[in-house]
């Protein structure tokens, strides 16, 4: 099989896996489980197997697929890989079978439609990274509110319709402005070139007027900081995330939140090049915020899935910060934040929702000393609170240490050139890690230590994890632990991609960072 075959292929497993599922009878939910598992985890091999043939320092997309699909618009069925996608869709892959695993004994209603669902998802979360026609990246985008919208609003708890109806509310507002600029895109190829197209490529090279772009820009970039979420566009979250099934909250904080970053590192910014410019002060500013506000309200919450919420809020303002960095190392660091904060994040709300299976109650006040009671679950938590906290050897580190390196390095020629207000965000930032350590330091400290004591769990005594409990979190740890120990790796394998990306955007700054 070829290359582009496989990523065809891995693109439709899910499609293929769904349209098994109809044929299996909803009273045996055993079968409908295992043949989820079995397609997500072909899918992981895949995806394994390409990252592996991936060539580090090759230009332009590998393994690509480039069919007419309408012919008179200039749409094409166009996927590939690149240095901006690659670790995004191996951390699609990676999450999808642990999803279905943590969703065992978790989700008992409805079940053969639930794994429908999450495979549907995962078929558009990989299709919104791998696309590279516009039109086709659009329909995706799109596609993945229906399933998310369904997997909370039938599996979720008691306020789970408010949190759907504003989940889809956010979403759908930003999806229009987008629609409107994809749109006048479309026109303005048609109108340049004579024919249409909505290749990015060929959209990258499109010459609009800077009022133009800075109004195009807005469409995008409102779309993209909705689902990122940037503050103040991030009130949907809380609510999406505690009313969510743990399987809803990992795939949202796993991979959805990174659609919104990766929107910016592959459209926005490169598509708009000099309104992003323009536009990167108050998109540094706004990043800073996120890191902080989300850091303040986190440190103030008794709901443990909300302080996971905000964490990501404060996360993925780091991701921000990177990009617009458009250094080297700095836009490097928010990949691997990306998919660092997938793996810390849905970590974490799978050990929220493996406590809340047992004892029915997410308020971290009735909790304390679980280190006595779960020592298992407490020594898993612990790691993850190490990684969400950024400690040496762990992705968490990592990817903020890039980051922060990309936005000093930066800032730095300008201070000098007698601008101080980049040099300052790129020092306000440094403070998220301090809060950071704060607020999952206080939820390690109140859940784990102490008194021992826990809500009455159902069906007699408090269990610890289970080996199925067990090897999801040890599958995450590795990760967690491989990245932040040899990072070099991924760093290869994005370094071109993200020099293209460079020249796209800010072409004096290319080789700046340059390890």
């Amino acid at each position: 099989m070829s290359e582009a075959m496989a990523l065809n292929l891995l693109l439709f497993l899910p499609v293929i896996g769904g349209a098994l599922l109809l044929l299996l009878p909803e009273r045996r939910p055993e079968l409908v489980r295992g043949l989820s598992m079995l397609v997500l985890g072909a899918q992981l091999v895949l995806a394994a197997g390409l990252y592996f043939q991936f060539e580090a320092g090759v230009s332009g997309l590998q393994f690509e697929t480039r069919i007419p699909w309408i012919a008179a618009w200039g749409v094409h069925y166009h996927i590939g890989l690149d240095g901006l996608n690659l670790l995004l869709v191996l951390l699609t892959a990676f999450l999808g079978p642990l999803v279905v695993a943590g969703a065992f004994t978790s989700i008992t209603k409805d079940v053969k439609l639930f794994h429908g669902m999450v495979l549907f998802l995962q078929f558009t979360m990989l299709g919104t990274f791998l696309a590279q026609d516009l039109f086709l990246f659009y329909v995706f985008w799109e596609a993945m509110l229906i399933p998310m919208f369904l997997i909370i609003g039938i599996w979720g708890g008691e306020r789970r319709i408010y949190a759907t109806l504003k989940f889809f509310l956010y979403t759908a507002f930003g999806s229009i402005l987008m629609l409107a600029a994809v749109v006048y895109l479309a026109f303005t190829v048609l109108s340049q070139d004579g024919t249409p197209s909505f290749a990015i490529a060929d959209l990258y090279l499109l010459e609009l007027a800077v009022p133009v772009q800075v109004l195009l820009l807005t469409g995008f970039a409102l779309s993209f900081a909705i689902k990122v979420p940037m503050v103040p566009l991030h009130t949907w979250l809380p609510d999406a995330h505690v009313e969510a099934p743990t399987a809803g909250s990992v795939i949202l904080a796993g991979v959805l939140l990174k659609m919104g970053t990766y929107g910016f590192l592959k459209l926005g910014f490169p598509l708009f090049p000099e309104a992003a410019q323009l536009a990167t002060p108050l998109i540094m500013t706004l990043a800073v915020v996120s890191i902080l506000y989300g850091a303040g309200l986190a440190l103030v919450q008794d709901d443990i899935k909300k302080i996971i919420a905000y964490s990501s809020v404060s996360h993925l303002g780091y991701v921000m910060l990177g990009l617009v960095s458009y250094n080297l190392l700095g836009v490097q660091g928010a990949i691997i934040q990306m998919v660092s904060h997938g793996l810390v994040a849905g970590g974490l709300f799978l050990m929220v929702g493996m406590i809340y299976e047992r004892c029915h109650s997410r308020d971290l006040g009735a909790y304390g000393g679980l280190a006595k009671l779960l020592p298992v679950y407490s020594v898993f938590f612990m790691l993850l609170t190490l990684a969400a906290i950024g400690l040496p050897a762990t992705s968490g580190f990592t990817g903020e240490f890039l980051v922060l390196l990309g936005a000093f390095q930066g800032a730095w020629p300008l201070y000098e050139q007698g601008l101080v207000y980049p040099l300052a965000l790129a020092s306000a930032a440094v403070l998220g890690i301090v809060l950071g350590a704060l607020y999952m330091l206080r939820l390690a400290r109140r859940l784990l230590f102490g008194g021992a004591r826990a809500p009455e769990p159902e069906g007699g005594a408090l269990r610890d994890l289970s080996p199925r409990e067990m090897g999801i979190l040890a599958a995450l740890i590795a990760a967690i632990l491989y990245i932040g120990v040899l990072p070099n790796e991924f760093l290869q394998k994005t370094e071109q991609a993200v020099i293209e990306y460079q020249q796209r955007v800010v072409p004096e700054r290319v080789g700046e960072g340059i390890r």
